[in-house]
């Protein structure tokens, strides 16, 4: 196998950087070529994993992570790095200690949204994370550490909080009737929230240059401000200009500030050290502004910031409701104009529920007329409310005279559906007064934040345990492998479920980063004139097997003139190899599955139908969303992540097109559409898609094998020669050079991490000799980003194969030498 020590760590990302420079001998860990394979299978997977995750191993739990968790480590990376668990963490230990107890004592162990503050920015700060630890077995069937994956879920908990609280927000300040109460009580409620020393709202003048503090709310022993006037230029022009424009504006400390020091007299003379200012601008000018102040340094979190901004908003809203409603009651015949210019719907009704009136943004919210509304009855015009929770809430309000509240869902003329938040109060004369406003973005966002938390969660249980399947029996192979007197057919027996098992995680980690890459818009298309009819060819000779093994029948029908796209022959094969898969997993055992590509007027249409499980109705709306997946066997033979339709997607975007799907529900199958641009139509050649017949014969090869892991080599070599390959291996780039010029290889399979020579430098030099210019290069390496295949392809390589190498691609290479050998 390959040295782990030579392999694990190559790659990019910054942590494999520090891990190549690590001084090993100085860590309780030793070198990595003495790890335990236990061990090294760990780090392994979780430097290959694209979510945050981490190994604590051995007694002092040395902690070694990935890139994702280093970005929840904050300011801890990369000291963290090899370092002991509990000094990382030593903030949080104590929460912590009896979870990781549990672990080493060979318990797992499963958290949600746990709350630990935690100091990893230079402050503490309040987080939230869901997390499972499990225990690592040593050889011995010892615990010898830990692993966990983790998701931090801070600001999906700080967002409920955050409606929580202003929904309680909303019911303090809805009876309120004067806007000086709003104000006192909004503010009240805010500095309680916050833990603040004073809560503020400043009046500015005309003029803008002076403002007014009518009233505040303070904690003692913090002076109030009410009554007072202050010049705004005091404060000082860096902080009251951004303010001026409508920015928010954040200090954490007004002694060291360099826009507050030359201002220090001001702020000690109101009690100022930190605070935060929420502007109010109309007609392009400050009127007002929200001032949250701290008697000490403090950091604002972005989560303090965007309450102090939401409650702004809020207040403003109900003070401005307030003095409506004051002006209401006072001049309610002759002043309803008013209610045009506010930016919330506003509805009389009187006793007998007759709409008398309805403002402009009420009648915007509604799409009725005025005329459509006035004099018409609450229950004609909005017949499905009569049952609702809002009507209950009119009826309650009119008997007992006290303001209310509630959401209601209104459905349209057009089939959409909008969501409301209504509040009343009762008029004099037994009727409604009625505030409301359009919430439907709100309620959209709540729900799709719930579906996608509700996925990421099932898609993280799902790969815990897809990753937990192939551990053990690796482990028990490996420890089998360790038994003395083993036969030569239980060596080959337990090597193999290792070879399988590895495949399979291989499989797995590839689909993790393959989707990262796309969805993160890391992919850079090699766009080039590619037929349709390649294309599916070829993603057909991919899936082939899997179908001839469920006896399944394939019917394939391509249009009569060749269709040719711009796009990425191997992405495009991609796409249509992972609906037939998607088609061949979910379709019984000898089903029919057809593949259909037809020009429609300047589209490839590509649609792969089956006779398989189907989709229900709501599945088919997400069946393309990242963790969406149909529900799993028991014995999970399916198998896979759910990454597919996903990743197919993304590239069919990515090349112009769209792709969709259909199900007449579960068990009549699915059918799936992808539309490309075409480039042009031409006549296919007679005779073109005619599939080829017989097979290569297996000639003999002379093989050049070139790689510094000694035992990796060998164990290359060794298998190529068992197949009839006549094979050569050398472990030093420039005797490699000298063997090849007196052999003659028709092939070369190199590493490209090399000592003092790499094998891209190689590969060129062997280009240049007249001895190994016409000799096939393959690249057999542990590199397998897009720019690493591109420096391959630049150097002279043939072709670029990732270890652990898959025999059969490899085997298929090689036939493709032997047939350029008889031409």
């Amino acid at each position: 196998m390959p040295d782990f020590w030579k392999t694990a760590f190559e790659g990019g990302g910054g942590v494999r950087a520090l891990l190549r420079e690590f001084d090993w001998s100085a860590s309780p860990l030793g070198h990595p070529s003495g790890w335990p394979a236990p061990l090294t299978t760990a780090v392994r997977m979780v430097l290959s994993s694209a979510f945050p995750m981490f190994v604590a191993w051995g007694p002092e739990l040395r902690f070694l992570y990935n890139d994702a968790y280093a970005v929840m480590l904050g300011g801890k990376h990369p000291a963290a790095l090899g370092g002991r668990f509990e000094q990382i963490w030593s903030e949080v230990w104590r929460d912590i200690e009896p979870i990781v107890d549990s672990a080493l004592a060979d318990r797992s162990s499963y958290f949600e949204d746990l709350p630990l503050t935690v100091i990893r920015h230079g402050y503490a700060e309040q987080s939230f994370f869901t997390f499972s630890y499990s225990p690592l077995h040593e050889n011995s069937g010892r615990v010898g550490g830990m692993y966990c994956t983790v998701i931090e879920t801070t600001e999906r908990v700080l967002a409920e909080r955050r409606a929580a609280f202003e929904l309680q927000v909303s019911e303090a300040l809805r009876p309120l009737n004067s806007p000086e109460d709003v104000v006192t009580r909004a503010s009240a409620l805010l500095g309680e929230q916050l833990k603040l020393a004073r809560v503020m709202y400043g009046e500015c003048d005309e003029t803008g240059n002076t403002f007014f503090v009518p009233r505040d709310w303070t904690a003692p022993p913090l002076a109030s401000l009410a009554g007072t006037s202050f010049a705004l230029d005091d404060f000082g022009p860096a902080i009251v200009n951004p303010l001026r424009a409508g920015q928010v504006v954040t200090a954490s400390d007004s002694r060291t500030d360099p826009r507050t020091v030359e201002f220090g007299i001001s702020y000690a003379l109101t009690g100022i050290r930190a605070l935060v200012a929420v502007p109010l601008i109309k007609a392009g000018r400050l009127v007002a502004f929200l001032g949250l102040h701290r008697a000490g340094p403090y950091q604002w979190t972005p989560t303090d910031i965007r309450l102090a901004r939401d409650m702004a908003e809020r207040t403003w809203a109900a003070v401005q409701a307030a003095r409506a409603q004051a002006e209401l009651r006072a001049e309610r015949d002759c002043s309803r104009y008013i209610f045009d210019t506010i930016g919330e719907g506003f509805m009389l009704m009187d006793r007998n529920w007759d709409v008398t009136y309805m403002n402009a943004e009420g009648l915007r919210i509604v799409r009725l007329t005025k005329e459509q509304v006035i004099g018409r009855s609450h229950w004609q015009l909005w017949s499905e409310a009569v049952a609702s929770d809002c009507a209950r809430m009119y009826r309650r309000v009119t008997e007992s005279g006290n303001a209310g509240a509630s959401e209601y869902c209104q459905s349209r003329s057009d089939g959409n559906i909008t969501w409301l938040e209504v509040r009343a109060y009762s008029t004099d004369e037994g009727g409604i007064a009625s505030f409301f406003r359009d919430v439907t973005d709100r309620k959209v966002a709540e729900e799709k934040l719930r579906a996608a938390d509700q996925r990421k969660d099932e898609f993280l249980a799902m790969l815990a345990h897809e990753l937990r399947n192939p551990l053990a029996p690796i482990s028990a192979a490996a420890g089998l492998l360790q038994v003395s007197k083993l036969d030569e057919a239980q060596v080959r027996h337990s090597s193999a479920i290792i070879a399988r098992q590895v495949a399979h995680m291989t499989t797995l980690v590839n689909d993790l980063l393959d989707v990262s890459r796309v969805t993160r818009g890391l992919v850079a298309l090699a766009r080039a004139p590619v037929s349709a009819q390649t294309v599916i060819a070829e993603a057909i000779e991919q899936v082939r097997p899997l179908m001839q093994g469920r006896a399944q029948q394939l019917s394939v029908h391509l249009p009569s003139v060749e269709a040719t796209v711009l796009g990425d022959k191997a992405r495009l094969v991609q796409v249509a190899a992972n609906l037939l898969h998607n088609a061949a997993k979910y379709t019984p055992d000898g089903r029919l599955i057809e593949i259909r590509a037809h020009i429609d007027g300047d589209e490839l249409a590509v649609t792969v139908r089956d006779e398989g499980i189907g989709m229900a109705p709501e599945l088919t709306a997400r069946a393309f969303d990242l963790f969406a997946q149909a529900e799993r066997s028991s014995d999970r033979s399916l198998g896979g992540l759910g990454l597919g339709l996903a990743l197919v997607k993304n590239l069919v975007e990515l090349h112009g097109g769209s792709v969709r799907c259909f199900s007449e529900g579960l068990g009549n199958g699915s059918t799936f559409v992808v539309r490309l641009p075409l480039m042009r139509v031409q006549q296919v050649a007679a005779g073109r898609h005619a599939e080829k017949t017989g097979v290569a014969l297996n000639h003999r090869l002379k093989l050049l094998v070139v790689d510094d892991n000694v035992d990796g080599a060998e164990a290359l070599g060794t298998l190529l020669a068992s197949c009839g390959h006549e094979v050569f291996v050398e472990y030093e780039p420039r005797r490699a050079l000298e063997r090849a010029a007196r052999e003659r290889p028709n092939a070369c399979l190199l590493d490209i991490g090399l000592p003092d020579m790499d094998g891209n430098e190689l590969a060129r030099r062997l280009r240049e000799r007249p001895e190994t210019a016409d000799a096939t290069l393959i690249a057999v390496t542990g590199y397998g980003q897009d720019e690493d295949r591109q420096r391959s392809a630049q150097a002279g390589f043939d072709h670029h194969l990732v270890k652990p190498v898959i025999m059969e691609q490899l085997a298929a290479l090689l036939a493709g030498i032997d047939a350029k050998k008889d031409d």
